[in-house]
């Protein structure tokens, strides 16, 4: 059976580099934000687990954030949804159909964020730490800003012709 990805400690979030840098001197920002995470998830009524999730963010993606569930199998659950649904989901609820966001605050735990994800394969209701999540998104930010962001977007007329069929 192949070693366990996620099992290395969390203590220490992780900033990837762009391959090929050999580390020395080298003043380049990283490429990538990444952290895993224990998110609690409902198992039923009273029963609660935990599963290790990968939050990662790319610089050549800076619209979107992955989730990397790890089941304790050899395959792993993706989901990826855009930075800003997370953003707001810190703050209030966020999202519609198949990814929903909330904050709430639980006696036990604090600040948590709550995920509600929806697939063909099922349902999950997951819960994080908060803070924790505002902190990885907050170095996402600092790679790449919001306005930057926006910058590397489609322009107005790229899209129409995309939506046109032109």
């Amino acid at each position: 059976m192949p070693p366990d990805p996620l099992s290395a400690a969390s203590s220490a979030p992780l900033a990837a580099t762009p391959t090929g840098d050999d580390g020395e001197g080298s003043t380049a920002a990283p490429a990538a934000v990444e952290e895993v995470l224990t998110l609690r998830i409902a198992l039923g009524e009273e029963v609660v687990g935990e599963v290790r999730t990968r939050f990662r963010f790319e610089v050549a993606r800076p619209y979107e954030v992955l989730l990397t569930f790890h089941l304790g199998r050899p395959d792993e659950a993706d989901w990826v949804f855009s930075r800003e649904l997370l953003r707001d989901g810190l703050r209030m609820l966020s999202g519609q159909g198949d990814v929903k966001l909330w904050p709430a605050y639980c006696p036990c735990h604090g600040s948590t964020l709550h995920l509600a994800l929806e697939s063909p394969h099922g349902s999950a209701l997951l819960e994080v730490s908060k803070p924790r999540v505002q902190a990885w998104l907050d170095r996402t930010y600092a790679l790449v800003s919001e306005e930057a962001e926006r910058a590397c977007g489609p322009t107005d007329a790229q899209l129409a012709a995309l939506l046109g069929g032109g």
